[in-house]
């Protein structure tokens, strides 16, 4: 399977960050995730832009940034600056997503929509042909570590459907509580990228983890 892996930052020892990038780097990865909370869309606050900057001179690893915010679309403009490759933004947090998604391609960047583990994939039915990628949340936003909620395998499997019906590329992700056994149940639904944070980085040794996901 030609399937992305994607280390999420959340995860990591924020004490040596920059190691942990260079390892994700040496990996065989293919995104780096991160992961921005404002402590009001979500109950969390993590990290912001002057992080994203500095992560820009020392990931070589596309940044796939995942808004965890309310208003993400007032901020198109810092992550494009940040390097980010992808812009991920909640529909539960835009008013105006079409308008917001257009902004997000305006500024350079791929640009997705995010469904927290509640929202039905019927929400996209009017804004799936102008998405690069669908982040389906298989924990509940905020933290990580949290377990993973198995009706997201099904969920996937929609939305796979979905796409495919449509003839369209729009790659699906996931995120939360990625680990071996649940990847592959996930990948067998038909996602695209996996999104792993605790499984990967505060595993024995990170770069096998991510190249076992990335053989499965």
């Amino acid at each position: 399977m030609n399937h992305k892996i994607a280390p999420s930052l959340l995860a990591a020892d924020f004490m040596h960050l920059q190691q942990e990038v260079e390892m994700v780097n040496a990996s065989e990865a293919d995104w780096l995730h991160l992961d921005v909370m404002d402590g009001v869309f979500v109950p969390n606050i993590s990290f912001g832009f002057p992080i994203l900057e500095a992560l820009k001179d020392v990931s070589t690893k596309p940044m796939d940034v995942h808004l965890m915010i309310v208003e993400p679309q007032k901020f198109i403009h810092e992550v494009a600056a940040s390097g980010a490759y992808l812009m991920n933004v909640h529909y539960e947090a835009c008013i105006h997503l079409n308008r917001t998604v257009a902004a997000i391609k305006e500024a350079g960047m791929k640009a997705g929509v995010t469904l927290n583990p509640h929202t039905p994939i019927s929400v996209l039915d009017e804004i799936i042909q102008d998405v690069d990628m669908v982040l389906l949340m298989s924990v509940n936003p905020g933290f990580g570590g949290q377990k993973f909620i198995e009706h997201s395998v099904a969920k996937t499997a929609r939305l796979k459907k979905m796409i495919t019906e449509r003839g369209l590329p729009t790659l699906i992700e996931v995120d939360g509580g990625v680990n071996k056994e649940t990847a592959q149940q996930l990948l067998c639904a038909g996602a695209d990228v996996l999104v792993a944070g605790s499984y990967i980085f505060k595993a024995a040794d990170p770069i096998q983890t991510i190249k076992e996901l990335k053989s499965l």
